[in-house]
């Protein structure tokens, strides 16, 4: 270890990191990711496969960058957040930049009979993502 101080040594080390040789995610990889960190209620984890150039189109409408879809996913999580309430992913179908799942959910407040949702993924990131569901609320 070299220090820019004579007779003192710096109490950690530069590494120099190459992140172009850094391993790309696949499609798959950031899939598998969503829908684990999504079943988990991890929300920070699931903001991880976004930018703020990200879109997720839905029947609420359309929200654009990490705040809204912050938004968006905290409002879901919250409602799973439940020791009666589950999320289970069904179907995980990968197609070169296309990602595809069917899901379903249940929390105390809705039964989420049958859920679907379609990714955009480019350069490791849900660029795009559009999702349906047929809802039923709980009585």
């Amino acid at each position: 270890m070299t220090s820019i101080l004579p007779g003192k040594t710096p109490p950690f080390m530069l590494v120099h990191v190459d992140v172009s040789q850094r391993t790309p995610m696949t499609t798959r990889d950031v899939l598998d990711h969503h829908n684990e960190t999504f079943g988990n209620l991890d929300l920070e984890g699931c903001l991880e496969d976004y930018d703020d150039d990200s879109v997720i189109i839905s029947h609420m409408g359309a929200f654009h960058g990490l705040d809204e879809i912050q938004g968006l996913f905290e409002g879901f999580f919250d409602e799973l957040d439940h020791p009666d309430a589950h999320f289970t992913v069904h179907e995980s179908i990968v197609e070169d930049s296309i990602g595809y799942t069917t899901w379903d959910a249940e929390s105390p407040e809705n039964v989420y009979e049958f859920g679907t949702d379609t990714f955009v993924i480019e350069d490791d990131v849900i660029r795009y993502q559009t999702f349906g569901t047929a809802v039923t609320a709980k009585e």
